[in-house]
């Protein structure tokens, strides 16, 4: 492993950025290189090699900030899908998939849609946040095409079990589709089972990563998130004192071994992890990793802090008969108020009030809500909203002739 961090150091001295690392500095002397880094050598501060030589350039969604570059080689990119196709969804060419993930400039749709082609599944380009994939055209595709697997955020899945319960369907309507592959927000086992449950016990299984890395972690047949620890080092930096450790709860620090492009030395995903020695049933080698969420994320309720991860798995573990689709929750008066919507029409508040409090020992007031209360309904369903620039009219088209054309 020594050589090969060694060679990680030596390929990274290429960019700008890293230039100026002393020669025959061990890995452990190494400095944390953070988002903010990242942002200050934005575009090109941390290229590594030809601009021939690259295959793709992307970009974060810049949620926390300025957007962060990153880029690949072909050889960058078969690393990154090798190591996505390692989850237990063990996607194959019979396979139809369906990928409602952004294709613009991050790289996860990019990264699904080349691993349906290493396997030589169909692909489903449905794209995220597109005025021409609204819900209803989501879950007409799925029941229509047949579609096997899915590639989104956790809670799509739930927006679009929605969608089919406003349709009126019966989710036998949707008998071909065998898992949904999430990623993108923290997610908890009772969210996961909350899924299962809603879609009668589809399975589903979570990928972890991010635009400048691609897959760090997937998840295995036993239902653990491993960190492909071969392919890249897992660290944990505690913040408090600023030590490093190779294991234990802190936040994550990332160094890919074999990354072209963009050689990145212990970046700092800034996610709270619990990383741990490999003791899965699985009898996986790889590290077991527990993503709680950004710690920017936490809320603090009387002298508790909070991560999304563990009220999201309090919740929708309470919520189960009320079969909890959608929730959000604030802090107010030592106390965290949660508001949620659930299939069920009527649901007993009083006691997912005490299993949420019970589990987290803090206050909480718990109120069911209308749907209407998180997603406009009418909205949700809406048709398509795509339109073809048009120049020529005829007489009865005179509304027509304002439309714009964004």
């Amino acid at each position: 492993m020594n050589e090969v961090l060694q060679q990680v150091i030596r390929r990274a001295r290429k960019s700008q950025f890293y230039r100026h690392l002393p020669k025959g500095a061990s890995f452990q002397e190494m400095s944390i290189t953070s988002k903010m880094d990242l942002r200050n050598g934005y575009p090109y501060g941390f290229l590594a090699v030809d601009l021939e030589q690259v295959a793709s350039y992307h970009e974060s969604t810049g949620t926390e900030g300025k957007a962060v570059s990153s880029y690949f080689t072909p050889h960058d990119w078969d690393d990154v899908v090798s190591r996505f196709l390692r989850n237990a969804v063990n996607l194959k060419a019979q396979d139809i998939f369906f990928i409602k993930t952004p294709y613009s400039m991050v790289t996860t749709a990019h990264q699904a849609q080349r691993a349906a082609e290493r396997v030589k599944a169909l692909v489903v380009p449905a794209d995220n946040r597109s005025s021409n994939m609204g819900y209803d055209r989501v879950i007409q595709l799925l029941r229509d095409l047949n579609v096997t697997v899915s590639w989104s955020l956790p809670t799509e899945v739930l927006l679009w079990r929605i969608a089919v319960e406003l349709r009126g369907w019966s989710i036998e309507a949707f008998a071909s589709l065998r898992a949904f592959w999430v990623a993108g927000e923290p997610f908890s086992q009772a969210k996961k089972m909350a899924i299962s449950d809603l879609w009668n016990g589809k399975s589903v299984f979570e990928d972890y990563g991010s635009t400048e890395t691609g897959s760090i972690a997937g998840e295995c047949s036993a239902g653990s998130l491993h960190a492909w620890t071969d392919r890249i080092k897992c660290e944990v930096f505690h913040p408090d004192d600023r030590s490093i450790t190779d294991f234990g709860r802190g936040q994550l620090l990332v160094t890919p071994l074999f990354r072209e492009a963009m050689p990145l030395i212990r970046y700092l995903i800034e996610d709270e992890v619990e990383l741990t020695e490999p003791t899965c049933e699985c009898g996986s080698t790889y590290s077991c990793l527990r993503v709680l969420g950004r710690a920017s994320d936490s809320i603090r309720v009387g002298n508790r802090v909070l991560y999304p991860l563990i009220v999201e798995d309090a919740v929708f573990r309470a919520g189960r008969d009320a079969r909890l689709v959608l929730w959000r929750g604030f802090p107010m008066n030592q106390t965290l108020h949660i508001e949620f919507f659930g299939l069920n029409q009527y649901s007993n508040e009083t006691k997912i009030e005490n299993m949420i409090s019970d589990e987290l020992s803090i206050s909480v007031k718990v109120k069911r809500k209308e749907l209407n209360d998180f997603v406009d309904p009418e909205r949700l369903m809406a048709p398509n909203r795509f339109a073809k620039p048009r120049f020529l009219f005829n007489r009865r088209e005179e509304s027509l002739r304002g439309i714009e054309y964004l």
